[in-house]
């Protein structure tokens, strides 16, 4: 099978798996369909050019000065206004795959042929991407309506050689990049500063490797979860598929049927095994009713992204074939906002219900081991403050679940009296996203361990193969020793294994 060399961008073909590939540094191309439709939208914006109606955002003033008609001498000085004035973002810039999806998120709108701009830009911003010239997008300034104005005006600010870049690992001016690359600065024109900053990709390119991070982990989640039932020699009875049948919610049932499926040949369905208690904690047998909505819940969201990547959020809209120029309000965040802090509560519960298996683990009036698993007590600790990072993150999690999308503050002196915050939900998602992965990792750490002091075995075909994984970076504690490392270890793990 021919590997293509580049993803092309279209405007309306993007996928998820797209996306993720050129956050990786998959190279992007322009189709030729594109560029028809990028020409015809860019003459209908020279047509309004050379008529006398005012159209926002082309000889207009913009916000609050939409009813400013602007000099046709001062249209181009205009879009390099915008761009400029709109480049107030601050604190820590976007990590490399954020910013490379975000930019050919935004070369994706462009490419719909509904912006206006010149295929000239759509070149150019094509061609910073395939270079690896990566704008400094600061991390803070978004509202999340007009879109991502602040975090794309930084985007925009290298096509036109201003601001700093990040160059082969370098950071350096962008007129020195752009001339170590061969590439040139390009003069905005009409409607091209509005057409780069007014939209959802950035928010769109953190919120969506975020929500990849949490799909993955839910599967993680599961066959964690069936190591924890192996090392505290859990019923298997909550798992019948029966039982999931009758309440009929389908990522419960997912759920159920992937953790029977990595407990497949474990010795906790010989009939010999016996169990000192007749049911166990909802945190062992209420996973699957837990771990399932989070999979609804991620099915929702999921259709979302996969809208938002090939939706148009300009403002205002061009239609070729008619000739209008419709100004409207696909920039708002909202949908994506919601999405984001959905996927936050949805992810903050794998954590929560990882720490309490956590705690059976640890506590020895529930595991019948060790306290805190520890080789020796008294003399070691063990995993004792495992508990305590995982209780950390689980309490930092809750206030990160917490809505932003909720929390509108009204900007540009009430025009834009009702906004999405839909970038601060993606950013909080990302955090809470990698506070979920360490605390899983201290679960699997601490249920390989208690396996361990336990000697049962065999383990399922799935755990087993966890334990294996864990076992190669994490050795079977036999004394007390750094258990920030352990964890660090196991991290890695879950982040690689394959799903």
């Amino acid at each position: 099978m021919t590997v293509s060399a580049s993803i092309s961008l279209d405007g309306l073909s993007l996928t998820l798996e797209h996306a993720l590939a050129i956050a990786l540094g998959k190279k992007v191309s322009l189709s030729s369909e594109a560029q028809l439709r990028v020409d015809a939208s860019r003459k209908l914006v020279e047509d309004i050019v050379q008529g006398e109606a005012a159209v926002y955002g082309i000889n207009t003033g913009f916000g609050y000065f939409a009813n400013t008609r602007i000099a046709p001498e001062e249209l181009r000085r205009l879009q390099d206004n915008i761009v400029l004035s709109h480049a107030g973002g601050w604190g820590d810039a976007l990590s490399i795959p954020q910013t490379r999806l975000a930019m050919a998120l935004r070369l994706n709108v462009l490419a719909r042929g509904h912006t206006g701009v010149r295929w000239k830009l759509c070149c150019a911003l094509r061609d910073l991407i395939n270079e690896e010239i990566y704008p400094i997008i600061p991390k803070h300034g978004s509202v999340g309506a007009s879109g991502d104005l602040a975090p794309l005006a930084h985007l925009a600010l290298p096509i036109t050689g201003r601001g700093d870049v990040i160059y082969r690992g370098q950071r350096i001016p962008a007129t020195e990049a752009l001339a170590k690359a061969g590439l040139e600065p390009l003069h905005l024109a009409e409607k091209e500063g509005l057409g780069l900053i007014n939209g959802t990709q950035v928010m769109l390119a953190v919120g969506t490797l975020a929500f990849r991070r949490a799909q993955h982990l839910v599967e993680i989640a599961d066959l964690i979860t069936a190591l924890s039932y192996e090392a505290m020699v859990a019923h298997t009875s909550p798992l019948d598929a029966r039982l999931h049948e009758l309440r009929g919610q389908s990522g419960q049932e997912i759920s159920a049927k992937v953790i029977r499926g990595y407990l497949e040949g474990s010795y906790l369905y010989n009939s010999n095994t016996s169990r000192e208690k007749v049911q166990d904690p909802y945190s062992l047998r209420c996973a699957p009713q837990v771990h399932g909505p989070t999979r609804d819940a991620f099915n929702y969201v999921g259709g979302i992204i996969a809208r938002e990547l090939n939706a148009v959020t300009d403002n205002p809209l061009l239609f070729p074939d008619s000739g209008d120029s419709v100004s409207g309000g696909n920039f708002h965040g909202q949908a994506l906002a919601m999405a984001y802090d959905f996927t936050a509560i949805a992810t903050a519960e794998l954590g929560s219900i990882s720490e309490r298996r956590l705690e059976l683990l640890l506590n020895p009036y529930h595991s019948k081991l060790n306290a805190f698993l520890a080789p020796k007590e008294g003399l070691d600790s063990g995993y004792m403050t495992g508990q305590y990072l995982s209780a950390s993150l689980v309490n930092a999690n809750k206030l990160l679940a917490n809505p932003a999308c909720t929390d509108s503050i009204p900007g540009n002196v009430g025009v834009e009296d009702h906004v999405s915050m839909g970038m601060t939900s993606a950013r909080k998602l990302d955090e809470l996203v990698d506070n979920a992965v360490t605390i899983l990792a201290v679960e699997a750490v601490c249920a390989a361990q208690a396996i361990d002091l336990r000697g049962v075995g065999p383990l399922g075909k799935g755990s087993q193969r966890l334990y294996d994984a864990i076992r190669n970076v994490v050795p079977t504690m036999t004394e007390d020793r750094i258990i920030a490392e352990d964890f660090a270890a196991a991290r890695e793990v879950l982040t690689n294994i394959s799903e």
